[in-house]
């Protein structure tokens, strides 16, 4: 069985993925309205009804903003923490499974290991995704990487990292005062410095596929997460993919 992963967007206006192998299919957050999610599922070849799941980070509207509506359209499992289930106040109106982020669950032909992150929401929730041969990792929204994050990430084959800022372009720009200091907390958000230092610090020899994600429109830019990555790894910047915001990231297989 392939493991695959694609994008219908990444950034501050709206997050979701599509993560398959063999018959299952997980999105991994829904920040689009249901409208919008559906007709970027069908960009990327699928439709809204093969979805097994919904596989919720935190309440965050850039990351849950659809999903109670989506999973409803198209009777979908909702999966998340008893925290975000408690902030997202409007969950009890899907199909909704808990979820344990400190132990290991299935969904169909996926595994799933969960860690606890770092971050200004209730009980949020990364994921590393494997089918028994590979594993994708995907870490956003943390303001810090744990010594048990780095254990949990290391040895992926993919890794669809935060690069949310350039520590410089967030100083310097439009943000005020209380929202720079709230996304360059260590419950905020990853610099790409931070994301980089991850990446020096995991065994990265396997890596098949490294994509920037998360990135903000006002405080990045894709050349300086894809500078920063590549410098970690030793690689061209040309080899770093970036989950855009409008067009997100077509699908890659792991293996």
């Amino acid at each position: 069985m392939t493991l695959r992963f694609s994008y219908l967007g990444s950034g501050s206006r709206g997050n979701a993925a599509l993560v398959e192998s063999g018959d299952t299919t997980v999105m991994l957050d829904c920040g689009f309205s249901a409208k919008e999610t559906a007709r970027r599922v069908r960009r990327l070849g699928k439709r809204p009804g093969e979805i097994d799941a919904i596989l919720v980070t935190h309440e965050h509207g850039d990351h849950v903003a659809g999903a109670v509506r989506f999973a409803r359209q198209h009777d979908i499992e909702l999966w998340m923490t008893p925290g975000t289930r408690a902030a997202v106040r409007d969950a009890h109106l899907a199909r909704l499974r808990l979820v344990n982020c400190h132990e290991t669950f299935a969904i169909g032909d996926l595994q799933i290991e969960p860690t606890p992150v770092p971050h200004d929401a209730r009980e949020p929730c990364q994921y590393v995704f494997g089918n028994g041969a590979s594993r994708l990792g995907i870490l956003t929204d943390t303001g810090h990487v744990s010594r048990h994050m780095l254990k949990v990430f290391n040895g992926c084959d993919a890794l669809a990292l935060e690069c949310n800022h350039s520590a410089k372009m967030l100083a310097a720009g439009p943000y005020p005062a209380h929202l720079k200091d709230r996304v360059g907390s260590n419950y905020g958000h990853l610099s790409n410095r931070q994301a980089a230092n991850m990446l020096e610090e995991l065994d990265a020899g396997g890596l098949r596929h490294i994509v920037a994600v998360h990135l903000s429109e006002k405080n990045n830019t894709p050349g300086h997460a894809r500078e920063a990555l590549a410098g970690a790894l030793g690689c061209s910047a040309d080899e770093v993919a970036v989950a855009c915001q409008d067009d997100g990231l077509e699908w890659r297989d792991v293996g």
